[in-house]
């Protein structure tokens, strides 16, 4: 992958910042994902995204004509330069803060007579 900072303009008189190169082993898995079955649907729309970049697609219309918004399709735009392809991959959600049980999630239990 070839980060290039430029200047080109896009369809609605704005300029980019950049634009993605992709390597041909780049392309060529970006592009395998594309026709794959056993990839998730999720990689594969993110491996158009990058598709779409880097053939000069803008960022606008990238996310409008693969049905995300431009937040999510920036996040993914950086994870890819940052990472590669390894930036496109689902991550595990991290750590969640666990709340104290309230008395209503204890198991009901039966009453019990104390005798003295």
């Amino acid at each position: 992958m070839i980060l290039f900072l430029t200047g080109l303009t896009m369809a609605r008189g704005r300029t980019t910042s950049f634009t993605i190169r992709l390597t041909p082993a780049e392309r060529q898995t970006l592009l395998a994902w594309q026709r794959a079955i056993a990839v998730p649907a999720g990689l594969a729309r993110r491996g158009r995204i990058i598709l779409l970049l880097a053939d000069g697609m803008t960022i606008t219309d990238t996310a409008a004509t693969v049905g995300m918004s431009r937040r999510h399709t920036y996040k993914w735009i950086q994870r890819f330069v940052q990472e590669g392809l390894e930036g496109l991959q689902d991550r595990p959600p991290g750590p969640h803060r666990q709340r104290e049980p309230r008395l209503s999630d204890l198991p009901d239990q039966p009453d019990v007579d104390i005798a003295f």
